[in-house]
């Protein structure tokens, strides 16, 4: 018996900002915090590290991507094959399980943050579509080959995904976002992405 193969062509990919504004009174309305109240301009780890984790899950970029899956699987010499169109989301963000590098100057005002790099989040199988489908004589498509299909199909599409950049996209909209968050009464921020192993040292 034949391992059942993968054939791939990229379609369609398009990348696009999830909205981040869920949320963002609430932590716009803590920022005070973050440098104190008037004549306070400490500003605490521990702040910034509460707020990367009320935003983090709103840091993501969403991938519409379209592939085709080729199916075959041959059994004492019949061979079934099934060519699928697939459609899905892939979603991509940060995950700061791992936590963050956090280097503050006081006097400058100015907080360095190194974040693991972002990654694939999720992928959501819009829809699959058959195009094209043949049984062999006595090895016939099972319920079990179409989970086999939808598994691969997920693998493919989470590959598709990253190979079209979605990683830097989604790291792009965090830098914006954390600047735009952090960067208040003159305070400088400088947002960087490391390796999950290379953060927290």
């Amino acid at each position: 018996m034949r391992l059942p193969l993968i054939g791939s062509l990229r379609l369609v990919a398009t990348g696009v900002a999830l909205a981040l504004c869920v949320g963002l009174g609430v932590v716009i309305g803590g920022r005070g915090a973050l440098l104190g109240f008037a004549g306070h301009t400490t500003i605490s780890e521990s702040v910034v590290i509460e707020r990367l984790d009320a935003v983090a899950k709103l840091i993501t970029t969403e991938a519409l991507v379209r592939d085709v899956v080729t199916y075959e699987n041959t059994w004492m010499g019949s061979t079934k094959r099934s060519l699928v169109i697939v459609t899905g989301k892939t979603l991509v963000g940060l995950n700061l399980e791992t936590p963050p590098r956090i280097h503050i100057q006081q006097r400058e005002r100015h907080i360095s943050l190194v974040l693991p790099h972002a990654r694939l989040l999720g992928v959501d199988i819009v829809e699959l579509r058959t195009y094209d489908e043949s049984r062999g004589l006595w090895n016939p498509f099972h319920p079990a080959d179409r989970d086999t299909i939808y598994q691969l199909a997920r693998r493919q599409l989470a590959s598709a995904a990253l190979d079209l950049a979605v990683v830097t996209h989604a790291e792009e909209s965090a830098r914006r976002f954390l600047v735009g968050l952090f960067a208040t009464d003159g305070c400088t921020i400088e947002v960087t992405f490391a390796p999950a192993g290379d953060v927290r040292r």
